[in-house]
């Protein structure tokens, strides 16, 4: 029984590891790193982030030679009411994620924000070619 909960311990750090990196951009500053999906069709490219509690005002988003990246800060909610955090799993902070685009050519349209997630379209300006 004490090896199947450390098994399920063990599971569970591994998976928070996953989709929760720490990435440092700077020696002193850490950041976050939201999890993504990447679709694509002839038309466009769909980047769908995992950012509950951020909007896309908080965020930047640029293309950098065929990488896409999104940065910003999800802020501490209830921040400032006078409660004492007894304990947090959801990240907080800056957060920084580069994701390698599968097209060159690509506009980035106006982001749009569903059911917790980031959702950034880019329209494939050359007609679909890879």
């Amino acid at each position: 029984m004490w090896s199947q909960a450390c098994d399920l311990i063990e599971q569970a750090e591994r998976m928070h590891r996953q989709f929760f990196r720490a990435v440092a951009t700077q020696p002193a500053e850490v950041v976050w790193e939201p999890p993504a999906d990447v679709f694509e069709d002839e038309r466009e490219v769909v980047v769908v982030l995992a950012m509950p509690g951020v909007r896309p005002e908080r965020m930047e988003v640029r293309s950098e030679g065929g990488t896409l990246l999104v940065r910003g800060v999800r802020p501490l909610p209830l921040a400032g009411s006078g409660l004492r955090v007894r304990h947090l799993e959801i990240p907080y902070g800056r957060f920084e994620r580069r994701i390698a685009l599968p097209s060159r050519g690509l506009q980035l349209q106006e982001p749009e924000v569903a059911d917790g997630c980031v959702i950034l379209r880019l329209r494939k300006n050359d007609g679909g070619a890879r």
